[in-house]
């Protein structure tokens, strides 16, 4: 399976959010080529702020896995992760990051600038799939706008 695939899967997961009304986040957490984490936003429908698709992905990998680190794990996400999920990232470990599109409002990279915030060992990749991620984050929030 390619990262096109998974990443395909992370938007799947966006548009369950979308359909729920929740900003259009997805993401899967992917180990030796299977999925063993899925998430998407689900702050409205939990009245949670901490309910976003990384961080519902990765408590579903860790369940999955029966542990709380994944340094042999790639995170696929269709937008770059906030502050939090970031902090999350850091601490899970994780080997590699794939995230589609900058946020350039709520990203890591509006408070850490180019210091990295994850695992040393984490490596991250941009840009598969961010114009249709970012599309759909802006769709939905022209929507609400009306």
């Amino acid at each position: 399976m390619s990262d096109e695939h998974f990443m395909q899967q992370a938007l799947n997961e966006a548009r369950k959010a979308q359909e729920k009304g929740e900003v259009p986040i997805g993401a899967v957490v992917v180990m030796n080529g299977q999925i063993i984490g899925r998430g998407h936003n689900q702050v409205e429908m939990l009245t949670d702020c901490t309910a976003h698709a990384e961080m519902i992905a990765l408590t579903a990998a860790f369940n999955y896995m029966g542990a709380k680190y994944l340094p042999e794990a790639t995170l696929y996400v269709t937008l770059e992760p906030c502050v939090m999920c970031a902090g999350a990232l850091y601490w899970s470990k994780i080997g590699r990051i794939v995230y589609a599109a900058p946020d350039d409002k709520n990203g890591y990279r509006r408070v850490t600038g180019e210091k990295s915030p994850f695992h040393p060992k984490t490596k991250i990749e941009t840009g598969l799939r961010g114009e249709e991620s970012l599309s759909m984050v802006k769709a939905f929030f022209a929507a609400r706008r009306k």
